[in-house]
């Protein structure tokens, strides 16, 4: 963060912008409203309230928040939301010739990872992006990104089962419990069980319910953080949008 600059507003030599105008450039509200904001204590930037209007930050590199909520900073990197269908093997080329990630995103021109893995019997959220950083911490185990899932399982899952999966279970690689469980509905001998939780291990989710006796039918992940599949068809991308993208930076220490 810099001293007030001259006015202009424009990017200076070395690549600093006024605070109040790239605020209002994410779409916070006009440059005006934004100078309201900071002369009212609610802009802070890198940990630090901003209250001098006029001053200049790195738009790369600044971490913005507004009443506390994370900006997202300017960046060459892209972001992207993959619906994953099932079938597709969670790799960027396959040598055994299936289905993989790399032939969905075939005509992008960025070389991209993919953020942990889904299982190829197993649809839903992925995240691409050539953020290398990005990708590798959100991958760690000590970064503990919510994950959610929806599983249709066999039998009527009761309190108790959903109780039980919230205290932990005992598999064989080790102790594992969920942060929440739903059950959504109940038909017959099917339900269709929320779950979220922070584990990564191989087939988690499917293991920890056959433990309880609910064997999956199918999984879907529909969250990762703060970034949600909606509406997004299996095959489809989509960009993270802005209130996405700031929290998910924040949960990796970015």
């Amino acid at each position: 963060m810099s001293d007030p600059a001259p006015p202009g507003g424009e990017p200076d030599a070395d690549g600093l912008v006024r605070l109040h105008k790239l605020i209002a450039q994410s779409g916070i509200a006009s440059r005006r409203k934004c100078e309201e904001l900071m002369l009212a204590g609610r802009v802070e930037v890198d940990g630090a309230v901003v209250t001098r209007l006029g001053v200049k930050v790195d738009p790369t590199r600044a971490a913005i928040r507004v009443d506390g909520v994370r900006l997202p900073p300017r960046t060459p990197h892209v972001y992207l939301v993959l619906n994953k269908p099932r079938g597709v093997v969670s790799t960027m080329s396959d040598p055994e010739g299936r289905p993989c990630i790399g032939d969905l995103v075939a005509d992008r021109p960025e070389r991209l990872f993919h953020v942990g893995r889904l299982d190829t019997d197993t649809d839903g959220l992925l995240l691409l992006t050539n953020d290398g950083e990005l990708a590798q911490r959100l991958a760690h185990p000590s970064y503990e990104v919510a994950k959610t899932y929806v599983a249709e399982v066999t039998g009527v899952v009761r309190p108790a089962t959903r109780h039980q999966l919230l205290a932990g279970v005992v598999l064989d690689d080790g102790p594992v419990r969920c942060d929440a469980v739903t059950v959504r509905a109940s038909h017959g001998e099917r339900s269709i069980v929320e779950v979220v939780l922070h584990e990564g291990r191989n087939r988690i989710v499917r293991r920890m319910l056959d433990h309880v006796g609910h064997p999956v039918r199918r999984l879907t992940r529909t969250g990762l953080g703060a970034v949600t599949l909606g509406s997004l068809r299996a095959g489809q991308l989509r960009t993270l949008a802005g209130d996405e993208l700031g929290p998910l930076l924040d949960s990796a220490q970015l």
